[in-house]
């Protein structure tokens, strides 16, 4: 059984005033207008009592505002790794005097938009549409178009002008090839991607620009990728199987470029079981700083994505443009967020005087 809710006019009927004066009282406006304080009291006691609620929608038509983030989402709040983004939209929605609405469409382009429809069915003021890995949208609901949207970890379809968020993937791509250039390696090994940019996954954003981003710095460096696994699918078992087919061709890798964490677990595996030691024989840099990546032993050497500060800066963007007051706040374009280098274990300088990767672990044995 449910209960009624209390109405406005309830609590007017209660206290014996009349509906206009209750709601000037519990919107805060009753001292412009002399309402008296015996009345003032009489009116919040009464509302109290009956834990009358204000509706927000209600108030928000009347206001033009309802002070509400709609936050539509792939599948970003059943995953483990980019829920940071929700707390980081958490947080500054509350910071900023706003509530956010969350709905999660498991990727369904129809999901999608009867979670859009229902954002607007609620009058929220703004709308961030996440996804879980950063990609390429193909298409977007058009009700966007009327909406203050950013989209986050995700770039707009090709002509249309929507503010996008996304984590910095080619200057970390680059930061990465560099890490082990500097470290001394020339034998670096791709797994995940490459050795060229025809090798890039097609549907992972992400993969592109990390693999644009190493192919500058090894470039400009005159260091060729020594090999490239390309895309199957970023998981452990591939990692493992990559690493496992370059030390059965004989090639113990001086260096690794894993384009995520969950290749270089099958990695690491794949080099302990042939006894080659991480750092001292095999150096790894990877992305993502996933949760396992800190207890691995060593430790691996990870590019972080920013899950918390990219939901964070997405309604601190709306919230800035929605105060600003006008109607269509956000011009558009792409903002990147650098990504930070978890420095750990599993990179390590070249030994000097160490041979080259071949000679080290022949053919066959």
């Amino acid at each position: 059984m449910t209960s009624k809710r209390v109405t406005l006019a309830d609590v007017a009927r209660q206290a014996g005033v009349s509906s206009s004066t209750a709601s000037l009282v519990l919107s805060g406006r009753g001292r412009e207008l002399r309402i008296s304080d015996a009345v003032h009291e009489r009116v919040r006691e009464t509302a109290e009592a009956l834990g009358y609620r204000r509706n927000t929608i209600s108030v928000g038509l009347r206001k033009g505002s309802t002070t509400t983030i709609g936050f539509v989402s792939d599948t970003v709040a059943s995953s483990q790794l980019a829920g940071g983004m929700i707390r980081g939209a958490l947080e500054a929605a509350r910071d900023s005097g706003y509530m956010l609405f969350m709905s999660e469409t498991g990727g369904g382009a129809a999901q999608e938009r009867e979670a859009v429809e229902a954002m607007l069915d609620h009058r929220v003021d703004g709308l961030i549409l996440a996804s879980m890995f950063t990609r390429q949208r193909e298409a977007l609901p058009e009700e966007l178009d009327t909406l203050p949207t950013v989209l986050l970890n995700a770039l707009p379809p090709e002509g249309r002008q929507l503010t996008a968020i996304i984590p910095d993937e080619h200057a970390a791509g680059r930061a990465a090839a560099e890490q082990l250039l500097a470290a001394g390696h020339r034998d670096i090994h791709l797994i995940g991607a490459g050795p060229g940019l025809a090798d890039a996954p097609a549907a992972s954003e992400a993969g592109h620009l990390r693999l644009t981003g190493m192919l500058e710095a090894l470039g400009e460096a005159g260091v060729p990728p020594a090999s490239g696994y390309p895309y199957r699918s970023w998981n452990p078992a591939h990692g493992w199987e990559a690493v496992h087919d370059l030390l059965e061709r004989g090639t113990a890798p001086e260096a690794l470029l894993c384009f995520n964490d969950r290749l270089a677990f099958g990695a690491y595996q794949a080099l302990q079981e042939a006894g080659l030691r991480i750092p001292e024989d095999t150096s790894i840099v990877s992305f993502d700083d996933a949760p396992l990546a800190g207890w691995l032993r060593p430790a691996l050497t990870t590019f972080a994505i920013p899950h918390r500060t990219l939901g964070g800066m997405a309604v601190d963007m709306l919230v800035a443009a929605l105060q600003d007051g006008r109607r269509n706040p956000l011009s558009g374009g792409v903002h990147t967020v650098d990504m930070p280098l978890r420095t750990r274990g599993s990179l390590a300088p070249r030994r000097t005087g160490q041979p080259p990767a071949d000679s080290r672990f022949p053919a066959g044995s």
